[in-house]
C-alpha cells in the first residue's frame, strides 16, 4: 500500500491517474442510488492510502458523480446538467436552470427574526434595535441539493405572507415580482470557501469540502442597499464566466 504522506506528491503522476481511471471504472459500473465500497475497503482493492483515495473521489464529487455522506457513504448520483451563467446580468437559479430545462425546486426554508449587527445596521441603514430577517433556503436540483442560499434584509420587505404570494427560492424574483423599490445593481464577491459544519450538513457532503461562494449587496436605483446574501454553489454542478471588452488605444 502507498504510504498517506504520497498524497502531497502523487497528484498529476501515474499512479495518480491510474486511481482515478480504477475509480471512474468503479463508479461507471454502480447504478445510480447505489452505494460504493466503504473508504478502507475501497483503499485496499485499489492499493492506495485513504488520503489518496479521498482526494481522487473529491473530482467526481465536484463533477456532481459522487455524494459522500458523513457516516451514511459514498452514493453514486446521475450527473447533473451544469448551470452556467455570465456574471454581467444578475438573475436567480431558477431563471437559469428554467433556460437549459432543469427543473429545480426549494427544500428546507428557515426565516429567523433578529437584530441586525454594526455592519449590517449601516449597510441595511436599519437601527440596531429594529427587526432584520435572515432567510435560509436548500435549493434542489434533480431532488439534490446544489446551493444555499441565506439573504438578510429589512423585514418590511419579506412579508409574513411571501410563501402566499409565491416565494419559491429567489429572493431576487421576489423582490423584483413585489418590491416597490426598482432594483438597480449587485455588488459581488467571487471566492473559494470551505464548507462549514453548518453549510456541509444542508449540502450533505464533507465538512471542508470546496464551495463557490458569492456575497453580494442589492441595491435601489437611488443607492440603497436592501439585501446581503451569501450564496454557496457545489462547483461541478455551477459554472460561472464574465465577458469583457478589449479597450483598444488610440
Amino acid at each position: 500500500m502507498v504510504d498517506a504522506n504520497e498524497n502531497s506528491t502523487i497528484k498529476g503522476s501515474p499512479l495518480y491517474q491510474q486511481t482515478s481511471e480504477a475509480l471512474e471504472k468503479i463508479i461507471t459500473e454502480t447504478a445510480p442510488g447505489d452505494f460504493l465500497p466503504s473508504e478502507p475497503k475501497m483503499a485496499k482493492l485499489l492499493g492506495i492510502s485513504r488520503a489518496t483515495l479521498r482526494e481522487a473521489m473529491r473530482t467526481f464529487e465536484e463533477r456532481g458523480l459522487i455524494v459522500r455522506r458523513q457516516g451514511v457513504g459514498t452514493i453514486v448520483t446521475s450527473p447533473t446538467p451544469i448551470l452556467e451563467a455570465g456574471l454581467e446580468v444578475l438573475e436567480s437559479i431558477e431563471t437559469i436552470a428554467d433556460r437549459i430545462g432543469l427543473d429545480v425546486t426549494m427544500g428546507e426554508l428557515r426565516i429567523v427574526e433578529r437584530n441586525p449587527d454594526p455592519e449590517e445596521s449601516t449597510l441595511l441603514e436599519v437601527s440596531q434595535d429594529e427587526t432584520i430577517l435572515e432567510v435560509s433556503r436548500v435549493i434542489l436540483g434533480d431532488s439534490r441539493p446544489v446551493a444555499f442560499l441565506i439573504d438578510v434584509l429589512p423585514r418590511a420587505l419579506f412579508p409574513p405572507d411571501a410563501l402566499e404570494k409565491g416565494f419559491t427560492g429567489s429572493v431576487l424574483d421576489f423582490l423584483l415580482r413585489e418590491s416597490k423599490n426598482r432594483l438597480k445593481l449587485s455588488r459581488t464577491e467571487i471566492t473559494a470557501v470551505s464548507a462549514s459544519t453548518r453549510i456541509a450538513r444542508q449540502f450533505k457532503i464533507q465538512r471542508g469540502d470546496v464551495l463557490l461562494q458569492l456575497e453580494a449587496y442589492l441595491y435601489t436605483d437611488d443607492g440603497r442597499a436592501i439585501d446581503h446574501s451569501h450564496s454557496y454553489f457545489l462547483p461541478g454542478i455551477f459554472r460561472f464566466h464574465v465577458v469583457r471588452r478589449v479597450e483598444h488605444s488610440g
